[in-house]
């Protein structure tokens, strides 16, 4: 099944360069693109991508104000932020405004199209770098929903920080000799316990909280 992508970004050689490497991709489709984050909105509504590659920094509207205006408007198509940034605070904005992934611009070729089929299957990608900056900064994240219900065994720690360097479901399976229905079930588990709505958030709880 192809992936239909829409690619955001301000600057038209990195957007067309990304964009070219994207279209001899197997299995991906650019189908939208804009140069600034104004009118982004209508563009989902008609070409209706899969998966938005999104800039941050843009002359008229910013990419956290696109992401501001599609939760308002209960667009829920993932967005995969794509930036020169990776300080912490951005992260947590993004993240907090429901991007599902954050990468570099300077990331590999092979890492920006798993990042995008990670989005399309409904998971979340944060590139491990970055992940280690948020650690790092320790930031406050705000969390309201306190400690776990119940500690995580091994295995869901295991689990968890494959989650955290940005693996799939499938690829943790593989990475674990179990299946993918289980691996799935694992996921669930851990986000139960940890009281949170999706992955991303469940890493970002586990490292604010020492937890891997």
């Amino acid at each position: 099944m192809t992936i239909r992508v829409a690619l955001v970004d301000d600057q038209n050689l990195i957007r067309e360069g990304i964009k070219s490497l994207l279209q001899i991709s197997p299995g991906i489709e650019v189908v939208a693109e804009a140069d600034d984050g104004d009118g982004v909105i209508g563009l989902i509504r008609q070409h209706r991508p899969q998966v938005i590659l999104l800039d941050l920094r843009m002359p008229r509207v910013s990419g956290l104000e696109v992401l501001q205006q599609l939760k308002e408007e209960g667009i829920k198509t993932p967005v995969l932020v794509l930036t020169t940034f990776d300080d912490h605070d951005l992260v947590l904005d993004c993240i907090r405004l429901g991007a599902k992934g954050y990468l570099r611009k300077d990331v590999s070729f092979e890492a920006l199209t798993s990042a995008i089929a990670s989005l399309a299957n409904g998971d979340s990608w944060l590139q491990p770098a970055v992940t280690y900056r948020v650690e790092q900064g320790k930031p406050e994240l705000d969390f309201n929903d306190g400690l776990p219900s119940e500690p995580l065994s091994s295995v869901e720690r295991q689990v968890l920080r494959l989650v955290a360097a940005g693996y799939s479901n499938h690829e943790i399976a593989d990475a674990l000799c179990k299946s993918v229905g289980t691996i799935r079930n694992q996921v669930s588990s851990v986000l139960a316990k940890l009281n949170v709505r999706d992955r991303t958030r469940a890493v970002l709880k586990a490292l604010d909280q020492g937890l891997i």
